[in-house]
């Protein structure tokens, strides 16, 4: 059998593949549309306590937007105490000086800054923490990354949330906001359009309830229980294996259903690229399995895939428009739920194939590159510094 002969019978088996896959992609998109919609209209149930609340904000060097990120947690409506600490490693990190200006234009606000450079494992963040957790007063503990923003009733929102019986943490979903050019609004596409929505049916089937590292609110207590911050220190997933210790004391994880926003500043496709390798990458060492499973939700890749294969007919061409038009559905009803700026529509069939690229190079390495350093995927979802 001839090379050309191969080349047909494989495109005989993979149109039949792909044809299923796109339509199974489409069917996600319309019940991720439709699921959106009922997450935020969920009503945050009625606050009885202002407990004194420490919020922990890890830094590493200066970003675009770091200190308006930062400003919107020292403009919280909360009756209650609040101290905010922030922590670096470096005592020339750069963030410092949007630290210091904030202590200036909040005179008024409860601000430390730690100074640490003491490492406990390969994960620095959580070295950070470590490190921060020394100086935690209050009852109530936040964890909040740098790049996230919040909006003024967040703290009552966490508060509202973590009152309730068995629930041991609160964690955010949360929005793309990018901060110029368009590498930025990809990314922040990623995470609006595949991120989210994945997130919002892996609650509704209870698949997972997963801490995200956009918030996690949790008793002091409960942190004591779980044995602090030491545990996660060679985690590469660090806020998702909190979550799970959690759960394992017997709490659950809740979700509010507001959003806080997380910038986006990648200025090259480079950056753009490394960043969301390294999310699939620290997805598939958590969760292989499901991984595997999310390529379904890649409607217009497996659309297109099946023209190639099956050729130009009627299935494959009412495919393909299917495709696209879910996905825009999905695009739109994300946007109006969540009162997100208007989408661009005909970027969305570029995100969607730049996410199946994506998707498809994650299963070709285990290393990552966070901050600077290359660090190799092991066991359990653990990472080790890697060569260079």
């Amino acid at each position: 059998m001839d090379s050309l002969s191969h080349l047909l019978l494989a495109a005989q088996w993979l149109s039949p593949v792909c044809i299923g896959l796109a339509m199974m992609g489409c069917l996600y998109a319309l019940a991720a549309a439709s699921l959106a919609r009922r997450f935020a209209a969920r009503s945050l149930p009625a606050r009885a306590t202002t407990p004194a609340v420490t919020i922990l904000k890890p830094l590493h060097g200066t970003e675009p937007g770091l200190r308006a990120n930062l400003a919107s947690f020292c403009r919280q409506d909360y009756g209650g105490s609040v101290e905010i600490v922030f922590g670096v490693q470096d005592a020339d990190d750069a963030a410092i000086t949007d630290v210091e200006a904030l202590i200036r234009d909040f005179p008024h606000a409860d601000i430390r800054l730690v100074i640490d450079p003491r490492e406990y494992g390969a994960n620095r963040k959580i070295s950070n923490l470590i490190n921060m957790s020394r100086k935690i007063r209050h009852e109530i503990v936040v964890l909040a990354d740098s790049d996230i923003s919040v909006e003024p009733g967040y703290l009552q929102g966490l508060i509202a949330l973590l009152d309730q019986p068995s629930v041991g943490a609160v964690s955010c979903l949360y929005s793309g906001r990018p901060m110029g050019g368009p590498w930025a609004e990809l990314s922040a596409m990623a995470i609006d359009q595949h991120f989210l929505p994945g997130v919002i049916v892996g609650l509704a089937l209870d698949r997972a309830r997963p801490c995200f590292g956009s918030t996690i609110a949790l008793r002091r207590e409960t942190l004591d229980r779980i044995g602090g911050f030491v545990p996660f220190a060679d985690k590469l997933a660090d806020d998702h294996a909190l979550g799970m210790a959690v759960k394992r004391i017997g709490l659950v994880v809740a979700f509010p259903p507001f959003l806080v926003g997380h910038s986006c500043s990648e200025r090259r496709l480079s950056d753009l690229i490394r960043h969301e390798l390294r999310w699939a990458r620290t997805i598939a060492s958590i969760d292989p399995s499901g991984f595997i499973g999310s390529g379904a939700t890649h409607a217009l890749p497996f659309a297109l895939l099946g023209v190639v294969t099956g050729g130009f007919n009627t299935v494959t061409l009412g495919l393909l428009a299917a495709a696209l038009a879910c996905r825009a559905i999905l695009q739109i009803q994300i946007t109006c739920v969540f009162s997100l700026p208007p989408p661009r529509l005909w970027l969305g069939p570029v995100r969607d194939l730049l996410s199946f690229a994506v998707y498809a190079a994650s299963f070709f390495s285990g290393r990552v590159e966070w901050r600077g350093r290359c660090y190799d995927v092991i066991t359990g979802g653990n990472m080790r510094a890697g060569g260079g």
